[in-house]
């Protein structure tokens, strides 16, 4: 241990050099918190004053829904098998609760837009579709505005695919209020210097690294530190370092915000991309820089394609179309694009899991949704939904599969009380879900 408690404010604020716009969060540590790990140690020049560690939220989605057969598992409670599509969750199995059975009431209306853009905007915001945007706030921002005042970010908007397809309807799942999109950002080097700042054109090509400009500062903070946080320290920086060396090999050309053609989808680098960004979630959400994301791995009706799935034939939308003589290859291909879906959350959820806070881990304290704008693709279902919700935040109780009545509003306000952000109403819901909670 340090030989005094380090106070919660220097978790705020990071490492920092005076004068320049350099900003290198601190990972939470052991000092940081009492004997027991549950709390905040407290001190007197701590403004805040000692508390449980911070609930986050993250708003997960891909579109063009599922294949129910091979992802929906068959039994219920705690000994459910894991689907197809649900295999890569296999190690966290105790991490996450699959949910099914929730309806999605005004993404079923008629009215202005297609199907999918209907289902987006009830799906997120639980109004009808407005023929330009989200008919109101998305759950993530009604969140935010709850309990993110505190943050160096009320929430970040985080992206993958630049694909240029479709309305704003489909190319935003955040809104701040009724037809008033929050683009994710699909641009990893934008994320990071968003995160981090900038200094000069030199650094943000990547010739020099940031933690250039904080080394001295970190040397002096480990001297004070015990064994165990200086070493989350130092496993800290070298992170934030790896995610420097990953940009830095990307073309010059994937600093540019520019969109990939209508028909083309958006092939480059997508995996790779996925991860570096989910990578920086991490970093923001361990060093208290935000508690609320949206996370947007696909468009609404995505058009992309697959070629490291080996799916090049058609795009996404159109697979999940495929009937007549193909409807049983249109089944295997939409369980295998949901399978990497759910590759990529396995991915965020494992990286939570393995940062320590407190007594547990950044995952004990989160609570992530992932969700899709449609149940069975092929019929654009809006009922009967099926969605993974990750983590331990407030009595959250992971670890089963549960078939449920109710709506996604519901379920959202149920959610929302566990993260500190209690909601006395959220349009098409009737009440909460109980099974969510212990």
């Amino acid at each position: 241990m340090a030989t005094r408690p380090l106070p919660r404010r220097a978790f705020l604020k990071g490492l920092t050099l005076g004068g320049t716009a350099v900003r290198v969060g601190l990972p939470p540590l052991a000092c940081m918190f009492n004997a027991a790990g549950t709390s905040y140690a407290s001190r007197s020049e701590d403004v805040r004053g000692a508390g449980e560690p911070e609930s986050r939220f993250v708003l997960w989605f891909n579109g063009n829904g599922i294949p129910e057969r091979y992802w929906i598992p068959r039994q219920e409670g705690r000994e459910y098998s894991l689907t197809p599509c649900l295999a890569p969750l296999a190690r966290l199995q105790n991490d996450v609760q699959i949910l099914s059975g929730l309806d999605n009431p005004n993404g079923q209306t008629s009215g202005a837009g297609n199907g999918h853009q209907r289902s987006m905007s009830a799906l997120v915001s639980g109004e009808k579709y407005s023929g330009i945007g989200a008919g109101g706030p998305s759950i993530d921002q009604v969140v935010a505005a709850k309990i993110g005042d505190d943050s160096r970010f009320a929430s970040l908007q985080v992206g993958v695919c630049r694909e240029s397809f479709g309305s704003s309807m489909q190319r935003n799942m955040s809104w701040s209020e009724k037809n008033r999109a929050l683009p994710p950002e699909v641009v990893p080097q934008k994320l990071f210097d968003r995160l981090f700042g900038k200094l000069d054109d030199g650094w943000i090509a990547r010739k020099r690294s940031i933690l250039d400009v904080v080394r001295t500062e970190a040397g002096r903070l480990q001297k004070t530190l015990g064994r165990e946080d200086s070493r989350r320290v130092d496993e800290h920086l070298t992170s934030i370092y790896d995610m420097e060396r990953a940009i830095s090999r990307f073309p010059a050309e994937y600093a540019s915000k520019v969109p990939e053609p209508d028909v083309g989808g958006d092939p480059l680098d997508y995996p790779r991309i996925a991860k570096l960004q989910s990578d920086l979630l991490v970093h923001a959400f361990a060093s208290g820089q935000t508690r609320v994301a949206s996370y947007m791995l696909t468009k609404c009706q995505s058009l992309t394609r697959f070629p490291w799935l080996g799916l090049s034939f058609a795009r996404h939308h159109e697979y999940s179309h495929l009937g007549g003589s193909h409807r049983e290859r249109q089944q295997e291909v939409m369980r295998d694009i949901c399978r990497w879906h759910v590759e990529e959350f396995a991915y965020l959820v494992a990286k939570l899991k393995s940062v320590p806070e407190g007594n547990g881990t950044l995952l004990d304290n989160c609570a992530l949704l992932f969700i899709h704008e449609h149940a069975e693709a092929n019929f654009h279902k809006n009922s009967g939904g099926a969605v993974i919700l990750a983590g331990r935040a407030g009595r959250l109780n992971p670890g089963h599969h549960t078939r449920v009545t109710g709506t996604f509003g519901d379920l959202y306000r149920t959610i929302a009380a566990e993260v500190g952000a209690p909601l006395s109403h959220f349009p098409t819901s009737y009440g909460t879900i109980p099974a969510v909670t212990a």
